[in-house]
């Protein structure tokens, strides 16, 4: 149910209360309903009030932590069901599955996805260990991939070789990703054994629903819902009414996160892997496990994911600084462009492509586009200006000839006051126009 003002102003006794100064403590009731203040901030608040509400309180959706340490990551946790409404709260996990035959091939793919976007690392989060039916075979691969520095998903419904893979996986905390409605009560007690995150499968939704209930009653509330490989129309179906049914229904007994298994999904296809995963980044898969992943294929994939969780009113941008492009040393003519990563993106990829050394100077315009830094007064004469000497770019290049965006060719004269010595030169418009210009130009 939602937890509204009344709610709480019925719950909460009628004494001064000290946060809010209002004898009724209704400013206070109102504030916990809006999410602005804690209920545990109320210091008359008598135990049974306090539980009751924070029940009522508690987010539509679970958050879950899984993975230690460094490679600790946080699963679940929304509060709506477009981004447009209010910005996503944890990211998409990718996952690459292997058997243990295959094992030491998928690590050594695996291991070469890291690279870093706009501050982000990107990596491949997980490693998927596929239980085939050997207990000893599936134990060596879980040590091959803990070693490998990835937080674990334990395929298997086994419950002897599920112990005997946690024993030796328990300090990374790993999903143990294998209950169903014929052992759930057993991988249960694993799971509390060893403090880990349970995964949960059934035959439909409606089993689905009903195992999740039977989990919840034993006391295990770590949960992560497999919305099963049956087909991709299916899943898909699932992954939506899971979310929909927590968010918009607030019905708690979905309120976590989901596996997506696009390996079952599409096996040996891994093009049609990645388009998949690309869908359930948008609709709504937690955890997404793939057969195999390029280097090639991870890019995009990647790009997807942090243009979808990061906040839409917070655009991406790029550190402030000088990017030598191409080679460029100190003799190498300087260009200008703001830091909202897309147009760093495309102009950065145009002066590469031309081959011409550029030193790319990078101020703080805000995170806005060219133009729209310029009418915000976030790209300016004087910023430029300050830029340039506070960061020291004339000590660091000898080179006096500064290219600005064509769309601001307004700032020339103004620059060429506040930058004695410096040639200011007015680029295309366009990004697209840049490689033409850079090779015919005369520095």
């Amino acid at each position: 149910m939602a937890l509204k003002g009344l709610d709480i102003f019925k719950l909460t006794p009628r004494t001064n209360c000290k946060e809010c100064g209002n004898p009724t403590c209704m400013a206070f009731a109102m504030k916990v309903a809006q999410g602005t203040v804690q209920i545990e901030q109320c210091p008359h608040m008598s135990p049974d009030a306090l539980e009751t509400l924070s029940a009522a309180a508690a987010p539509p959706m679970r958050t879950v932590k899984v993975g230690a340490g460094e490679q600790e990551y946080a699963l679940g946790g929304e509060t709506v069901m477009f981004r447009h409404d209010k910005t996503f709260v944890s990211k998409s996990l990718y996952a690459v599955s292997a058997a243990p035959a295959e094992m030491d091939e998928a690590l050594s793919a695996l291991l070469r996805i890291d690279y870093e976007r706009i501050s982000e690392r990107m990596i491949v989060e997980l490693v998927n260990v596929e239980y085939t039916g050997d207990k000893d075979a599936f134990v060596a691969a879980v040590k091959k991939a803990a070693d490998a520095g990835r937080t674990l998903i334990l395929d298997v419904s086994d419950a002897d070789a599920a112990a005997a893979a946690l024993e030796i996986a328990k300090d990374g905390r790993p999903i143990l990703n294998g209950a169903n409605e014929s052992n759930y009560e057993e991988m249960c007690k694993l799971a509390d054994t060893y403090g880990v995150s349970l995964g949960v499968t059934a035959a439909n939704l409606d089993a689905l629903y009903d195992l999740v209930q039977a989990v919840e009653k034993i006391g295990n509330k770590d949960i992560i819902i497999d919305v099963g490989a049956a087909s991709v129309k299916e899943a898909f179906a699932n992954a939506v009414q899971i979310r929909r049914a927590a968010l918009v229904d607030k019905d708690h007994s979905f309120g976590y996160p989901t596996i997506v298994n696009v390996a079952k999904l599409a096996p040996g296809d891994a093009n049609m892997q990645v388009a998949l995963a690309s869908l359930f980044t948008l609709k709504y898969g937690s955890v997404i496990i793939m057969n195999e992943m390029s280097y090639a294929q991870a890019l995009p994939l990647f790009g997807l994911r942090q243009n979808i969780f990061t906040d839409p009113q917070k655009p991406m941008t790029v550190e402030t600084g000088v990017y030598p492009l191409n080679g460029a040393d100190e003799n190498a003519p300087c260009a200008l462009t703001v830091d909202f990563a897309l147009t760093y993106f495309i102009i950065s990829g145009e002066i590469e492509r031309s081959g011409v050394p550029v030193n790319l100077l990078i101020p703080d315009a805000g995170g806005y586009s060219v133009l729209t830094a310029w009418a915000a007064g976030k790209l300016s004469a004087g910023s430029i200006a300050r830029f340039i000497k506070e960061d020291d770019i004339e000590a660091k290049i000898k080179n006096r000839t500064l290219m600005i965006p064509g769309k601001v060719a307004v700032l020339k004269g103004e620059l060429e006051e506040n930058l004695p010595g410096w040639k200011i030169v007015v680029a295309p418009n366009e990004a697209i126009s840049l490689v033409k210009f850079l090779k015919e130009a005369a520095f």
